[in-house]
């Protein structure tokens, strides 16, 4: 079962500032950047197996997690130090963080510290997904230093970071997905919207540390996806999708704003407006930004988010236990076990507020709502309350 230390560890990503040694119009997260490196990921991967490529994505979703868990841990390293230390350093850097994260991730189980360890110290393991993954935290810092920029142009060495930047782009033109990002304004167009949910703050209305936003969200609600499905051992295309529905989940926001729960139950019939029109702004804004047979699959992860659905003669269903259905040619999602991670997340952003302390009767009254309907829900062997009971 994950510790209550290592989710505090993964919310304070949400606290760690990027570019913090630039003019900022506003602050960039390490969240945040791990939660679009991670969207990124899908794309480039995505073109690469359309270009007949391999991907192995259970590989390339775990290694994304075990890079964000690394980068935790020596966020205080500037990248051309990282990379220095790293060239000299390499082994002695990993079995440091390993000996670090050992109680977290052996607590985890279901072998996931062993693959941590080989992720780092083989360098043979998982070389294409590591490529891809490097290649995306690569176009997730273009995408920052994008903005930044004409905010730092007086300052002394920035066109040579800039040039950087670029340079390590072009190493990686053997990945088709990042030609294409490049050349295509239509693909890159999409990245850019996705980036564009770290300028959303959740609970608006409340002043909360750490202050997450939607994309940073969406990162925790998959990795806590990824964490429970690995413990109900779900096949690999499963696995996929309950870790990728669980990242985008919370896309159509980018055109709909981040509209409360009192809103949304205020009224009878208006959540199922909301819907409707979620669904035609995906329809008509998003998809068109990605290659057409990509279309299915994003709506089957965006639509019904929080419902566990299969995919039985070609058509979509909606079930309340597909346990009986972990087999890769139904394609199922565990909607329901990611509606409870969605709201775990949403109580652990408001525990943690509250521990800083920062009182409010909004957020108490929201963490023992949270508590009181779901902390007794379960998935199969997964019990919740435990998990709750860390902030109670």
């Amino acid at each position: 079962m994950i510790t209550k230390d290592l989710i505090l560890r993964i919310f304070s990503a949400a606290n760690i500032l990027r570019w913090n040694d630039h003019i900022r119009p506003f602050d960039f997260f390490e969240l945040d950047k791990q939660a679009h490196k991670m969207i990124i990921a899908y794309i480039v991967a995505k073109f690469e197996e359309e270009d007949g490529e391999a991907v192995d994505w259970t590989k390339l979703i775990e290694g994304g997690i075990f890079e964000f868990f690394q980068r935790i841990m020596l966020t205080d390293l500037k990248p051309e130090v990282f990379h220095e230390l790293m060239s000299k350093k390499e082994k002695e850097l990993h079995n440091w963080v390993l000996g670090i994260l050992d109680k977290d991730l052996s607590a985890l189980g279901y072998g996931i510290k062993d693959r941590f360890k080989e992720y780092f110290l083989n360098p043979n393991y998982a070389s294409h997904e590591k490529r891809i993954l490097s290649s995306a935290h690569s176009m997730s810092t273009k995408w920052e230093f994008g903005i930044i920029y004409p905010w730092n142009a007086m300052i002394y060495g920035i066109e040579k970071t800039k040039q950087e930047i670029e340079e390590t782009i072009t190493d990686f033109d053997d990945l088709s997905g990042i030609r294409k990002l490049v050349i295509n304004k239509k693909y890159y167009g999409f990245l850019d919207l996705c980036g564009q949910l770290r300028f959303q703050q959740r609970w608006a209305q409340s002043f909360r540390v750490p202050r997450t936003t939607v994309l940073g969200h969406m990162l925790t609600v998959a990795i806590f996806s990824y964490i429970f499905s690995t413990e109900i051992q779900a096949s690999k295309q499963r696995f996929f999708n309950n870790f990728f529905s669980a990242l985008f989940h919370d896309l159509p926001e980018i055109l709909t704003k981040d509209i409360i729960r009192p809103i949304k139950s205020s009224i009878e019939g208006l959540e199922d407006i909301i819907k409707i029109y979620e669904k035609k702004q995906v329809d008509e804004r998003i998809l068109p930004l990605i290659p057409e047979n990509w279309h299915k699959q994003m709506k089957y992860f965006v639509q019904d988010e929080f419902k566990n659905k299969i995919i039985e003669n070609g058509k979509i269903k909606i079930l309340d236990d597909i346990s009986k259905y972990n087999d890769d040619k139904y394609d199922p999602i565990d909607g329901k076990l990611n509606g409870v991670c969605d709201k775990l997340c949403a109580y652990i952003e408001a525990s943690m507020a509250l521990e800083y302390g920062i009182r409010s009767d909004s957020l108490l009254e929201s963490k023992q709502s949270l508590y009181d309907k779901y902390s007794e829900s379960k998935n199969g062997n997964i019990y919740f309350k435990p998990i709750f009971d860390y902030f109670k």
